[in-house]
């Protein structure tokens, strides 16, 4: 999960988007992430399920992870080094506290895309890029049901990062297709979204999201 960007001064990178998924993923959800990769470019799906063993989640995550080879999207597992390993995921996302990027390095090996949650932090940033982390991520930008956030930094946190570090960045929290303009145009690598895409109908919500980091990259 590379960015491609150059980072060429006054040129504002382009941006693609990082699906998250909902708690639930059984049921036809399988079919509605098909849906979701088909209505646009998606640069990767993370599995998040909470309270679930890990033999129950391998066998969720099996067919949604075929799903994202076939269209050539990562499969990133959310805080779980043990799971990653055990599916061959293309990475892990680590929040603050779940595990460490050196740890997850050692176990997961060199090819893996490793992502942190650093909150509204250039510090805690820092200190992932530092660890080996391949991207770090931003936020909450917006209020989230998905997951609650007291942490609200501001757009120009991407910009401050992308004007210093080559590191790929994650915008996440709360963001539609109504509200990332700014975040993409600030700098942000990656728009993490989840509730936008899955609380209705995730191909149209992909396709707008599309459409407006488009919109915003060529401004």
């Amino acid at each position: 999960m590379s960015s491609h960007t150059g980072k060429n001064a006054g040129r504002v990178p382009s941006c693609q988007l990082y699906l998250i998924s909902p708690l639930e993923v059984g049921g036809d959800f399988p079919a509605r992430l098909e849906r979701a990769l088909a209505a646009g470019p998606v640069a990767a799906f993370q599995f998040r399920v909470k309270g679930v063993e890990q033999h129950e989640a391998a066998r969720l995550a099996e067919p949604l992870q075929a799903i994202c080879a076939e269209k050539d999207v990562a499969f990133i597992v959310n805080d779980d080094i043990a799971l990653a390993k055990r599916l061959r995921a293309d990475g892990v996302h680590l929040g603050q506290g779940d595990g460490d990027v050196r740890e997850a390095r050692e176990e997961l090996g060199r090819e893996a895309q490793i992502g942190v949650t650093c909150h509204a932090s250039g510090h805690l940033a820092m200190e992932a890029g530092e660890a080996g982390a391949d991207y770090v991520a931003f936020g909450s930008f917006f209020p989230s049901e998905t997951k609650p956030s007291e942490h609200r930094p501001e757009p120009e946190l991407l910009s401050w990062w992308q004007s210093i570090f080559e590191l790929p960045c994650v915008a996440i929290g709360g963001i539609t297709p109504e509200n990332c303009g700014p975040l993409v145009e600030a700098g942000a690598d990656f728009i993490a979204v989840s509730g936008a895409v899955w609380n209705g109908d995730e191909a149209a919500a992909v396709k707008a999201f599309g459409e407006v980091i488009q919109a915003a990259a060529a401004r």
